[in-house]
């Protein structure tokens, strides 16, 4: 998923940049409202997170330009924590508040709370640098969008869905190639061979279980 980040202090777009990057997500930033403004009505992005105190122009007057005719879910940052101002942009549609300073991590757990709340529960899956956009039926690993065939996409969609529990080869062609499909063995274990070599470092997340077929395992403290 794209979020973009805005505010005229390059030190904060940087960390904010680089939590949620490690968190998987795409990361775009500008500078100021104008720019913001520009980014947001001709690109795609699943969520802003916008400054309030910005140059040329301020947060409240970009997310109200952007909301005219853009549904993008926005968490404003502001120095100021007054209710006052709080409510002005609750007003203009703003969906979070963070008072600075903030903690990075505060802030992507509400991004994954508000993203959550927009898209649904079964909009992402995130384990580790891995994350599987359901919406876009897209992959990417560090943040870097990898390349897999419609099957492949289904069998991992279909092992994430099922995290820690053993599947059968008979299991994995009946759900993913489907009832009619006269496959054998040698079809999921070919799969399988491709798209642990896609995943790259986190092939491993897809571990053969002797006598029986396939898990994905991802343990949650890694």
């Amino acid at each position: 998923m794209k979020i973009l980040v805005v505010d005229d202090e390059e030190l904060i777009r940087n960390v904010l940049k680089e939590y949620l990057q490690l968190e998987g997500f795409l990361v775009e930033e500008a500078q100021n409202g104008e720019e913001a403004v520009h980014k947001a009505l001709h690109d795609e992005y699943d969520l802003l997170i916008m400054d309030i105190m910005m140059p040329k122009k301020d947060g409240y007057q970009a997310c109200k330009e952007i909301k005219m005719t853009k549904d993008i879910p926005v968490i404003m940052l502001s120095a100021r924590g007054e209710e006052c101002d709080k409510l002005i942009g609750f007003d203009l549609g703003i969906d979070d508040y963070v008072t600075k300073p903030f903690s990075p991590k505060e802030v992507v757990a509400r991004v994954k709370a508000l993203l959550k709340r927009s898209y649904g529960e079964n909009m992402s899956y995130q384990f580790g640098g891995l994350l599987i956009d359901d919406k876009a039926h897209d992959v990417y690993i560090e943040g870097e969008k990898i390349y897999l065939t419609p099957k492949e996409y289904d069998l991992l969609k279909y092992f994430v869905s099922n995290k820690n529990i053993a599947l059968s080869r008979e299991q994995l062609l009946t759900n993913v190639w489907g009832y009619d499909f006269y496959g054998d063995d040698r079809t999921i274990d070919t799969h399988v061979k491709t798209l642990r070599n896609n995943l790259g470092p986190y092939r491993d997340y897809i571990i053969t279980v002797r006598g029986i077929g396939y898990k994905f395992t991802y343990d949650e403290e890694m």
